[in-house]
């Protein structure tokens, strides 16, 4: 099949199929004209990546993820480790954001919001800003 028939297999768009062969991630057979010929399997190990992506894995936990599913003698216990480790990451991001979300809300809160200049959300930000460049002195 063509990358156009693995496209639609997969569900992800030909520049992706692309940039995974260009780093390793999926081979297809090439004709002798230079095209990309896919095999069934290529385009199942393509699903496989774009489910993962969407789950958020990084690259690198995909190439290990795809090479354990690969690997018939695997134990679960590795790729489990590799998924309590990406949860543990996506948890991180989720108090960070948590934190992020509750310092606007209240920035929000304390402008105004009217005409007059005053404004504690550039207050907020340039305080940070300086915080930032004060430590950097410092160092």
């Amino acid at each position: 099949m063509n990358i156009g028939d693995a496209a639609d297999l997969s569900g992800l768009p030909a520049k992706t199929i692309r940039y995974y062969e260009d780093i390793g991630l999926v081979k297809p057979l090439r004709s002798s004209n230079g095209y990309r010929t896919f095999r069934e399997s290529d385009a199942h190990k393509l699903a496989f990546l774009g489910r993962a992506r969407a789950l958020g894995f990084t690259i690198e936990d995909c190439r290990n993820l795809l090479a354990l599913y690969e690997d018939e003698e695997r134990a679960s216990a590795v790729v489990k480790e590799i998924a309590k480790q990406h949860l543990e990451r996506i948890d991180g991001k989720i108090a960070e954001l948590k934190e992020m979300r509750a310092t606007l809300a209240h920035l929000v809160q304390e402008c105004a919001g009217d005409h007059r200049p005053d404004c504690p959300i550039l207050a907020d930000l340039a305080m940070k800003r300086r915080d930032e460049d004060d430590r950097r002195k410092s160092t």
